[in-house]
Order: C-alpha cells, then sequence, then structure tokens
C-alpha cells in the first residue's frame, strides 16, 4: 500500500512539475546560469563536445530530474556532480525551464 501511495505521490508531483508554465524570471534566471553548462552543452544547449548531449529543448522535467540525480549522486559524472552539487532547488529548475523553452526543428536523414 506504501509503495502505491508513493507512486501515486510521485506521479502526482511530476503532473505538476510539468504543467507549470515557467515565468520569464525563471527563464531569465535560468539563462544566467547556463553559463557554467556552455563549456560542455554550448552556449544555446547544443553541444559543442561529443560525450555531452544537447539541453536546447529538452523536456523542463528531464533535465531537472537529472541535475537532481546529479546532485544526489544517484547519477555519477565527475564535472555534472560538482556542478548539480552547488546548484539550488530553484536554480535546477529555473536553468531546466530556459532549456525547455528552446523550440527544435528536426529534419530527418533523406
Amino acid at each position: 500500500m506504501k509503495k502505491i501511495l508513493f507512486i501515486f505521490l510521485l506521479l502526482a508531483f511530476a503532473i505538476n512539475v510539468k504543467a507549470q508554465n515557467p515565468t520569464l524570471k525563471s527563464i531569465t534566471l535560468g539563462k544566467k546560469i547556463s553559463s557554467q553548462c556552455a563549456a560542455c552543452h554550448g552556449d544555446n544547449g547544443i553541444s559543442v563536445i561529443e560525450e555531452a548531449p544537447n539541453l536546447a529543448g529538452q523536456k523542463e522535467l528531464y533535465i531537472w530530474n537529472q541535475l537532481r540525480d546529479y546532485k544526489s549522486g544517484k547519477r555519477q559524472n565527475e564535472m555534472m556532480t560538482i556542478i548539480a552539487k552547488n546548484l539550488t532547488d530553484d536554480e535546477m529548475k529555473d536553468v531546466a525551464a530556459y532549456y525547455g523553452q528552446f523550440k527544435i526543428t528536426v529534419v530527418p536523414p533523406k
């Protein structure tokens, strides 16, 4: 029963985070924080090194979850763990909001 309640609460939280529209303030703060990301993930969230994923256009909830996992140690990467440990929860939400606002156009191969 506790497991079902936990899953229900987790889903409710995820839906709530996803349903919130980021504010201009949050996006602006996220853009400022993103300067830390640019060396590996590019100025506009398009990666400049092969090992780093693109952040532009990723889902806000996905980015926030990854940062939270790096901070907690659940996910391991030397550089990302250092960066995430120095971010507050609000800063992680702001940077996730910023990258989540990018619109990406996909062109399939011919």
